[in-house]
Order: structure tokens, then sequence, then C-alpha cells
């Protein structure tokens, strides 16, 4: 709301003189402007109208200052970035879990399995991988390289998130999940020493058996890395006959974004969120309703630290992320 001075002190009159006037349509203006200007402001924060958990815990820790991991005992600022688990003054019951089998503090199951392949070079303190690992303990899974997991009999089940030209949509996974589990068993099938009409038949059997039904979903990659460094792992060989999945239409907010990238490259659980609120929608055709919303938990509150301290000027806290 604007508070406006149309002189309070003059006499009204039913007939107003012309600069009273001319100070109203003036003072109507400038509202207008300043409206125009502060709306697209906040339409450019994508965090703020997420359903998240209280994040009292994470104000009265970050008041507080660094505090001791339990495990290693090292001195961390919210989490032990080391041993993926929170620190003494954020109790672990106060965290919004995904939890296995049953609703902890509000969050389901994720429908999917995360695997993260860190490079070795990504330092452990400005990742955010770790906050998916925090909050979904029992759905992910984090990776240093070289150590990679063996996808290649899981190829019709496990999906890469990486751009490039021949990423496909979400909505599109399906499809060419099993346009890969038809091309593996013609492929099994391809003896030129066997009738056509015995590969068809065999074809069938292969198509109608349980293991290859399935075309859901399972498993879902992401590259944790600098862009400038992602190439090491995308060109590995483990991963090079995955399907391989872009988020086209989603933009960062991370306070580090590298310069001369498009803002379509997302921070590790950005893409992480994104992807899940896209597969919700597109794969499973259910109404998002927030449910995923709470693994940016840490991520939105750094957010908001971080942009408070540019506009104050603050570097200690601009420093805030360990």
């Amino acid at each position: 709301k604007y508070m406006l001075n149309f002189g309070l002190n003059e006499k009204m009159s039913l007939n107003p003189p012309i600069f009273l006037k001319e100070r109203e349509e003036n003072n109507s203006k400038f509202v207008e402007i300043q409206q125009s200007q502060t709306a697209p402001i906040a339409s450019e924060d994508p965090l703020q109208n997420l359903c998240l958990a209280s994040q009292e815990v994470l104000q009265k820790a970050q008041q507080s200052g660094r505090s001791r991991c339990l495990k290693c005992g090292g001195s961390r600022m919210f989490y032990c970035y080391t041993c993926y688990v929170p620190v003494e003054n954020v109790p672990l019951e106060q965290m919004p879990l995904v939890k296995v089998g049953k609703r902890f503090n509000c969050l389901k199951e994720l429908p999917l399995k995360i695997d993260i392949i860190k490079h070795p070079n990504e330092t452990d303190g400005k990742s955010t991988a770790i906050h998916a690992k925090l909050l979904a303990p029992d759905f992910v899974n984090i990776y240093t390289y070289p150590c990679i997991p063996e996808y290649e009999e899981k190829d019709h089940e496990v999906a890469l998130v990486f751009p490039g030209p021949k990423s496909v949509s979400i909505k599109d996974i399906s499809f060419h999940l099993q346009k890969r589990i038809q091309n593996n068993v013609r492929g099994k099938n391809d003896d030129p020493d066997k009738p056509s009409t015995k590969r068809k038949k065999t074809e069938e059997e292969d198509l109608n058996d349980s293991k290859f039904k399935d075309t859901t979903l399972k498993k879902i990659i992401f590259i944790d890395s600098t862009w400038n460094q992602t190439n090491k792992i995308f060109t590995d060989e483990r991963l090079q006959g995955l399907l391989q999945v872009e988020l086209k239409t989603r933009k960062t907010c991370f306070w580090r974004h590298q310069k001369g990238k498009p803002d379509t490259f997302l921070s590790t659980i950005e893409a992480i969120y994104y992807f899940l609120v896209d597969y919700h929608t597109d794969i499973l055709k259910e109404k998002y309703k927030g449910q995923y919303d709470n693994l940016l938990f840490f991520y939105s509150f750094m957010y908001q630290l971080i942009k408070n301290a540019k506009c104050s000027g603050d570097k200690e806290t601009r420093k805030l992320t360990h």
C-alpha cells in the first residue's frame, strides 16, 4: 500500500482547485509506476509460494552460529556436508524428512530413487546435492566419481538428467523407455540363422515377459559438478547408453550461478525438485500440491538469507554456506 499526501491542511470543496487535481493525477501515475516496477520483482522469486515446513529451527541455528557434527565433531552451519547429517542445533525431528513406508512431517515418499554422481573436485560445502540426501536419506545415494553404479542391465528403467541434443522431455520418458525395451529385445533375438517367424514369436514372448512389461522409470541420475567439469562424468561410457532427460523450461535462482551459462542450467537440488514436480504432473498425471516443496527446505532458507544479505551489504552472512 502507498500512503499519499493530498494536502490534508487544505479546505475541502465541491470543486477542488486545478493544482489539487494535477497532484492527484501525478500521485496516481506514481502509484501505477511503482506497482509495475515491484510486481515483476515478486514474480521473479520462484521460491516465495512454496509449501514448506516451519524453518524456525534454521532461524535459531543461524542466530546461534556454527554447531558440532555429532558424527565427526566438525564445526558446521546447519548440517555436516561430509557425514550428511544435521548438526547438534538442528534436531532431526524438526526436519521435514521423507521416510520409506510412512508419512513423516507431512512429506510423502518420493516416486523414484535418486543417484547423484559427484565430481571429486566439487567443494562439499558448496554442493546443494547434500540437501537431497539430508531430507530424503532412504531415496538418495551420492557417489563420488569415478565410482558409478552399474546401470547397463537396467537402462530401461533409469534415466540421466542432463541437457544435450539427444535429451528428451519428461513427458516423453515412458515412450522412449518402451522403445528402448523393444530395441533391446530385437537386438537379443537378432539371429540371422533363425527363421523370421520364429524371431518374431520370440520377440513377442520376451515383450510379454514380466521383466520387460514395466516401463516405469525407477531411478533418475543427476551429476553434481560445476558445469565446466561435467564433461568428464557425462562422457563416461557407463552413462553413455542411458536415456537423457532435459529440464528446458525451469530457471535457476542459485546464488552461485556460473557466468556465461544459460539460466536454465540449474543447481543440483533445483534439478531434483523440478524434475519431481514435472514427473508428478506429466507422468503420474496427478495434481501437484506442494508434495516435494520441502526438498527445498535448506535451499530456500539459504536463498532468502543470502538475498537479504546482498541487499543489506552483510558480507559475513553472504559467506554463510559453510
